[in-house]
């Protein structure tokens, strides 16, 4: 990244400036999902985890599903098309991204420039309204609508792939 990266002032003023409504609450950080189930109390939403993934031939994938999902890293890998995936260090993740490990969100595709990663949401997530993620920080937490999302990162060059990966978890669609 040539330039720092977006802060979450800069993100809520990127997503005001393209009409998309979000509500932000405050809280303790969270790290994991078990620490942000623990934390949250009674938000509203559908809460996810944000796999960030490297493939053998050095390609990034932000992979966003469902808190409780499961996912097999081996069927993900039929379903993308993509060489053996395994987890990211933490270099790749806040070189590309641009946000520490526990931080990690779509939104942070914002700071992307490049175009490395490729985001991949969950058909199944999808369909839930809102959808509640960390604005850059996991301090936060923002909720925004299928449909805001899908906006935001088509407007940070990121349109992403949504898919059925229920059979990555052993599920059938």
């Amino acid at each position: 990244m040539p330039h720092p990266p977006a802060s979450r002032t800069d993100l809520l003023q990127r997503l005001a400036s393209l009409g998309i409504a979000v509500r932000t609450i405050e809280h303790p950080p969270v790290a994991t999902v078990a620490e942000n189930k623990a934390l949250r109390g009674e938000l509203p939403g559908a809460h996810r985890k944000n796999l960030f993934l490297k493939d053998r031939k050095g390609g990034l994938w932000l992979v966003v599903v469902l808190e409780d999902q499961p996912i097999d890293l081996k069927a993900l890998r039929v379903i993308l098309g993509a060489p053996s995936l395994s987890f990211a260090r933490p270099e790749p993740l806040v070189t590309s991204l641009g946000v520490q490990p526990g931080s990690v969100t779509p939104f942070a595709v914002i700071n992307d420039a490049a175009g490395l990663v490729q985001v991949i949401l969950d058909a199944a997530m999808m369909r839930c309204d809102p959808l509640n993620f960390h604005p850059l920080q996991n301090t936060a937490t923002t909720a925004i609508s299928p449909a805001g999302l899908l906006r935001f990162l088509a407007a940070v060059g990121h349109p992403p792939r949504v898919l059925s990966l229920a059979t990555a978890a052993g599920q059938h669609p």
